[in-house]
């Protein structure tokens, strides 16, 4: 790596906490390293902020704009260092004990000079398989879906349904089910069993459309996890960390989210019988919505009746009913759900730009 390479990835790594929760999501999308360095006005190293702590501030109620020096603890968390020249045997046992993938290298003065990375889970497997909703008609794509089911429409050249299946690869997730119903032939036939693309595809058939959980009744032999996704996303997502997150909470149902926010465009009146309490100017109001990604226990199986049309809306108020542990996890990474003819005209410009993970 030359030595403008180096400059120009720190670049993308160093942030200050004037920035805001939006500006630290762009730059970890931007250097693919899954943290920034925060870092004073002189350049100083502070902390690392990872992605983990960007989706807990999202969780705690931050909006995107919410400066980090507020919604990120800068000053009581202290960050594990090395002096930059560190023996690389060293900075990995170093790595090791903290139990960390990222280790800022310092210059005398304080300023970060390189970051070192080791990521000691890159090459396991993750022991869940996936399910890819295939089935639907995309009546809000037409004319594209006319003759092509929606996760065939290219994307940049390439089906999306390819992208899908690359980004599980890349992640270490190998076992695959696709359910269909609309066109299935033309999904199979540019798949087959998915050798060529290395995993392990398993057709599932729906003769009547079954909904987003009703299909998962058919899938057989289902004893570990199962990472259920709509097929017409367009997303970068970190799928180990959103594995480690349903761990950690100990979830029987995790369901990806994505920070949404839209301006009212008038004022906004707070009043009570009558009287007037505060005048909002065409605020904005931020929602966490559902991204259409779900890590599932098997044991939430049971929960899905045995005939008719079932969605995972359904099935997560199910869950909530009985008293069983959902948890959502913010998607911090590029994510498009290619629903309407803008969103697929977005798709195309989007496709360019984003760098997607290695």
């Amino acid at each position: 790596m030359s030595g403008r390479e180096a400059i120009s990835i720190l670049e993308k790594l160093l942030i200050q906490a004037s920035a805001t929760v939006q500006d630290a999501m762009a730059a970890i999308d931007a250097n693919s390293r899954g943290v920034v360095l925060l870092v004073d006005e002189q350049q100083r190293f502070l902390r690392t902020i990872t992605d983990g702590d960007l989706r807990r501030a999202i969780l705690a109620g931050h909006a995107l704009g919410t400066l980090l020096s507020v919604a990120v603890d800068i000053r009581n968390r202290k960050s594990t260092t090395a002096p930059v020249g560190t023996p690389r045997d060293e900075q990995l046992a170093i790595m090791a004990r903290a139990q960390i993938r990222h280790l800022p290298l310092l210059e005398a003065d304080g300023t970060v000079a390189e970051l070192s990375c080791a990521d000691f889970v890159r090459e396991e497997v993750l022991p869940l398989q996936a399910v890819i909703m295939a089935g639907g008609f995309g009546t809000r794509l037409r004319p594209l879906t006319d003759d092509t089911p929606k996760p065939m429409l290219q994307v940049g050249g390439r089906p999306l349904m390819e992208r899908t299946i690359e980004g599980l690869q890349r992640a270490g997730i190998s076992r695959i089910n696709v359910t269909t119903h609309y066109m299935p032939e033309k999904i199979i036939q540019h798949f087959g069993q998915g050798q060529k693309f290395g995993v392990d595809l398993n057709y599932v058939s729906e003769d009547q459309p079954l909904g987003t959980a009703g299909a998962l009744r058919l899938i057989s032999e289902v004893d570990e996890p199962l990472l259920v996704m709509n097929g017409d996303i367009l997303t970068n997502v970190d799928y180990r960390a959103m594995m480690k997150f349903h761990r950690e909470h100990q979830s029987q149902l995790t369901v990806a989210l994505r920070q949404y926010e839209m301006q009212v465009p008038y004022g906004v009146v707070e009043a009570k019988d009558g009287m007037v309490s505060e005048l909002r100017e065409k605020p904005r109001i931020t929602f966490l919505v559902n991204a259409g990604i779900y890590l599932l226990e098997p044991t939430v199986l049971k929960h899905i009746p045995d005939a008719g049309r079932y969605d995972m809306t359904d099935l997560i108020n199910r869950l909530l009913a009985q008293g069983e542990r959902v948890v959502g996890f913010p998607v911090m990474e590029y994510w498009l759900d290619i629903g309407r003819l803008d969103d697929f005209q977005k798709a195309q410009e989007d496709v360019e730009r984003v760098r997607w993970a290695a």
